[in-house]
C-alpha cells in the first residue's frame, strides 16, 4: 500500500540524522533529536506531542557544541542522554543532562556529566544503554573496539571496565544490546554481525553478511534479530540457526538504512531508507521458539503482503527512526533536511 503522510511535522534549523524516544518520560510522548551542521553551533530539541495529539511542541532547545552523529535518551532518566559528535577534524562522545528547571530559564545550558572519548583512542560510532530499566553500564562501539563502561551519575564519572578488539580488518559501525540478556551485544561491521558476551568480552558467534547498516533485537521474542542491508533489504534471523535468515523483506528502492521493532506489537516493523520513504511491515507470525510458523510457509495461499503502508511525503533520506514506548502505535521519523514527522499506525493494527 502506498500513501503520503497524514503525520504531524516539526522543522529543525539544520540538517539532522538521529532521533530518540524519551522512554523515561512516562507522562508525555516525547522525542529528543540533534542537528548536524558543520558551520553553525548545533542544537538539541526536546519535542513533545501535545495532549490532544495534534501538534509537536518544542519543550526545550539547547545548544550543543558539535555536529551530532548519534543521540540516545537514557532509558531511566528523562533528563539524561548521550551523544557522539564530530568537530570536523576529531570525534567525541559524552553524557549530558538537561537542567532541571529548563522551562523557566532564558537560555538553558546542557550540563556535560562526563566525556567518554578521552579513554578510547579510536572514533566512537555509537553508545548503547541497557534497554530494560536502570543499569550502571554503558557500551561504546568504536571502529576497532567494543568497550564496557561503568557509569556513576552521582560522581559524574565513567570508567572503562573492559575492552576488546573486534580483530584485524574488522571495522565496527554500530550495534544493539539484547533486551533479553544484559550480557549479550550484537555489533555490526563491514562483512558480518558479531555477537559478544560481556562477561568474557569474547565473540560468541557471527553472521557473515556484508553491508549491514543497522540491527535491532525483537523485544518480544528471544534469539530473534533484524538487519537492514544496503541492497538486500531487511532480513530476520534466528540466532540459534544463523546460517540463513528465517524471513526476508524487500526493504527500499535504495539503501535500507534503519530498522526498528515495535516495543509492544510483535512482528510490527519500521524501516527507513535513502529513498526518502518509511515503510511499515508486518513480519510473518512466529512460533513460541521464534521460528516462522510452518503453516504459513507451507501454504502460499495464506501469505499476506508484509508491507502495510509506505510513508512517502519526504524530500530527503531518512536516517532517524523511533517508536514511542509510551504510545507504541506512534513513531517519529527524521529526514536529513531536519524534518521530524510523527505518525500513528493505529489504522493498521486491526490487520494484526
Amino acid at each position: 500500500m502506498q500513501g503520503g503522510s497524514s503525520g504531524i511535522g516539526y522543522g529543525l534549523k539544520y540538517q539532522a540524522r538521529c532521533i530518540s524516544d524519551v522512554k523515561a518520560d512516562t507522562d508525555h510522548t516525547s522525542f529528543i533529536t540533534g542537528t548536524l551542521s558543520l558551520k553553525e553551533r548545533n542544537e538539541v530539541h526536546l519535542i513533545r506531542l501535545s495532549s490532544d495529539g495534534t501538534e509537536l511542541v518544542c519543550e526545550g532547545l539547547f545548544s550543543h557544541p558539535n555536529e551530532i552523529w548519534d543521540l540516545v535518551s537514557c532509558p531511566f532518566d528523562q533528563r539524561i542522554f548521550s551523544t557522539v559528535y564530530s568537530t570536523g577534524e576529531s570525534y567525541g562522545a559524552a553524557i549530558w543532562q538537561i537542567p532541571e528547571l529548563y522551562g523557566e530559564l532564558n537560555s538553558p545550558q546542557l550540563e556535560r556529566i562526563t566525556s567518554l572519548d578521552s579513554q578510547v583512542a579510536k572514533r566512537i560510532k555509537c553508545i548503547l544503554w541497557w534497554p530494560s530499566g536502570r543499569h550502571d553500564k554503558l557500551i561504546s562501539i568504536d571502529e576497532e573496539n567494543l568497550s564496557l563502561w561503568s557509569l556513576d551519575l552521582s560522581k559524574k564519572a565513567a570508567q572503562v571496565q573492559s575492552q576488546e578488539s573486534a580483530g584485524v580488518m574488522h571495522y565496527l559501525s554500530g550495534g544493539a544490546w539484547d533486551p533479553h540478556d544484559m550480557n549479550a551485544v550484537a555489533a555490526t561491521c563491514e562483512s558480518s554481525i558479531q555477537f559478544w558476551d560481556l562477561r568474557t568480552m569474547k565473540k560468541t558467534n557471527s553472521v557473515e553478511h556484508a553491508h549491514v547498516r543497522n540491527v535491532d533485537y525483537n523485544p518480544k521474542k528471544k534469539h530473534v534479530l533484524m538487519t537492514a542491508e544496503d541492497e538486500s533489504g531487511i532480513r530476520i534471523w534466528d540466532l540459534r540457526k544463523p546460517k540463513f535468515p528465517i524471513q526476508e523483506l524487500p526493504g527500499h528502492t535504495h539503501w535500507t538504512w534503519a530498522v526498528r521493532y515495535n516495543p509492544e506489537y510483535d512482528g510490527l516493523i519500521l524501516s527507513s531508507g535513502t529513498d526518502s520513504t518509511v515503510n511499515l511491515w508486518l513480519a510473518s507470525p512466529s512460533s513460541k521458539d521464534g521460528s516462522i510458523s510452518e503453516s504459513l510457509v507451507d501454504s502460499p495461499t495464506r501469505r499476506i503482503d508484509p508491507l502495510l503502508n509506505s510513508y512517502s511525503d519526504y524530500e530527503d533520506s531518512i536516517y532517524g527512526l523511533a517508536w514511542s514506548s509510551r504510545e507504541p502505535w506512534i513513531f517519529a521519523s527524521l529526514s536529513y533536511d531536519g524534518r521530524v514527522v510523527v505518525e500513528s499506525v493505529k489504522p493498521f493494527l486491526s490487520r494484526k
